[in-house]
């Protein structure tokens, strides 16, 4: 039996983020924690404005589990239960959490695949700005192995040249959240090649990406927001060439581990990314991420603080989750 206990938590953001949907300055972020004895499971989830999610509306569907979790409601029964998204992602983690703590084992031995690396390179993101400013950013982070560039509508090639000419080396992640039209990516690819851009993620609005179909693209194309579970990946890998796997969209470690193994069957490159969050968000994600083509789980790095122990963090690179912290 395990007792259920649920915050709700706001962490401040270094400086803010800017997406091409608006600015935040937090990430306010839901923990679930199951206890069993003296033993206890924590998993963090950050609800998400652009899947209809409210921290409050995922604290009441965490909460209406209670009688379940009591009764021994396991990762099984969980996703009979919830659809995918942030609730479903706290529990899953909690219950990896707690098992890791029953059995003495760490999660990727439980999950049955290899152990993350000693260290693992990840985008850090550089959000809207002014193309002066992103350049002088860019500059600031040029020995980062991978630099993610947000942009938006309008001025999307002069900020990706403009962080180019600041970190000539780096590889790039181009991100443009939902914000372009298929005419406007027609017209950039030929300059995201030429600015040596290594992927580009959701350019389409995800209820218009059909409109990929048949477009030969010579910057790889990834799915985000379009991306959700292993039910999406035989659509998506007619129209894209890599997906992002998120835990707050899959749903959890659980159903993510699943996604990851179809789409590499239909011969989809990976990317794991993250919300901004704690590194307890990112824990459960290294799991997923030790196999992956592209990692991006610079959450914490945004963060005027993070959690104690944490994620180390070293100029791109992301060390082991620390036992203590998760899994």
């Amino acid at each position: 039996m395990a007792d259920l206990r649920v915050e709700i938590e706001r962490w401040p953001i270094a400086g803010g983020f800017t997406i091409s949907r608006g600015t935040r300055t937090e990430a306010v972020v839901v923990v679930a924690t199951l206890v069993e004895g003296s033993i206890w499971g924590r998993g963090e989830c950050v609800p998400y404005a652009r899947y209809g999610e409210t921290p409050e509306a995922v604290a009441e569907a965490i909460e209406a589990l209670r009688g379940d979790l009591a009764l021994g409601l396991d990762r099984a029964g969980l996703r009979a239960r919830l659809p995918g998204g942030a609730a479903r992602n706290a529990v899953d983690a909690a219950l990896w959490d707690l098992e890791c703590k029953r059995t003495g084992q760490r999660a990727w031995d439980l999950a049955g695949v290899a152990a993350p690396p000693t260290r693992m390179v990840t985008a850090e993101t550089l959000s809207i700005a002014e193309p002066a400013a992103m350049r002088d950013k860019a500059a600031a982070l040029s020995d980062r192995p991978l630099l993610k560039v947000k942009v938006g509508a309008d001025g999307a090639l002069e900020r990706i040249a403009a962080v180019r000419e600041g970190a000539p080396a780096s590889e790039l992640i181009v991100d443009a959240n939902e914000a372009w039209s298929v005419d406007q990516l027609r017209a950039l690819l030929p300059d995201l090649a030429r600015l040596r851009v290594g992927l580009l993620e959701q350019p389409l609005p995800a209820d218009e990406d059909g409109g990929l179909a048949g477009l030969t693209s010579p910057v790889p194309l990834c799915a985000d927001e379009s991306a959700h579970t292993s039910g999406d990946i035989d659509r998506l890998a007619t129209l894209y060439d890599a997906v992002n796997i998120k835990l707050d969209k899959t749903g959890g470690l659980t159903e993510a581990l699943d996604m990851a193994a179809a789409a590499r069957v239909r011969g989809l490159g990976l990317m794991v990314g993250c919300m901004v969050g704690t590194s307890l968000a990112m824990a459960p994600a290294t799991v997923v991420a030790a196999t992956a083509d592209f990692v991006d789980l610079d959450g914490p790095v945004l963060l005027g603080k993070d959690r104690v122990p944490a994620i180390a963090y070293d100029r791109g690179w992301m060390s082991p989750v620390p036992a203590g912290l998760w899994g």
